[in-house]
């Protein structure tokens, strides 16, 4: 699961963090835990007043989509639990967004986010797609104030 944090002032966007929740322990409900405890520490540190998620999207493997909607509503109670409000966005919109190309591939996504965001060293491929969500949002919502946001993988 991977999660970014940004801060705006007005048209300016700054890098905050990003990272990514591994899932750890030897069966589902403790996996689901793991990323439950770890997503609880980011908001926790960073102390976000705004959310977004990715949209669930539905894959050919019946199993991963039903995993990945499990840790979905895990990062999703976590937010909730919080008190945020989450603004959700499908991948294409974000890719839109970001990008400007709705079937973007993740070097181009990761490459836009650096170019948003300068200096930002990104802590993998979800850590990078978070950004991008924490940026969809940001144009998307008109917001200005700092934002976490998550990906969910299963």
């Amino acid at each position: 699961m991977g999660w970014g944090v940004i801060d705006t002032d007005g048209p300016r966007l700054r890098h905050v963090a990003n990272g990514v929740c591994h899932s750890a322990g030897n069966n589902l409900p403790e996996r689901l835990l793991s990323l439950f405890e770890q997503l609880n520490s980011v908001i926790t540190t960073y102390v976000p007043d705004l959310s977004a998620i990715e949209q669930t999207f539905v894959n050919k493997d019946g199993v991963g989509t039903l995993k990945l909607g499990q840790a979905r509503g895990v990062a999703v109670l976590a937010l909730a639990k919080a008190g945020l409000n989450i603004g959700e966005y499908a991948p294409n919109a974000v890719k839109k967004t970001v990008v400007g190309v709705g079937h973007a591939d993740k070097k181009q996504v990761a490459h836009m986010v650096r170019v948003q965001l300068p200096g930002v060293q990104l802590e993998g491929p979800d850590a990078a797609d978070a950004l991008a969500i924490a940026i969809c949002h940001y144009h998307q919502a008109g917001r200005t104030l700092a934002s976490v946001m998550a990906r969910v993988r299963a």
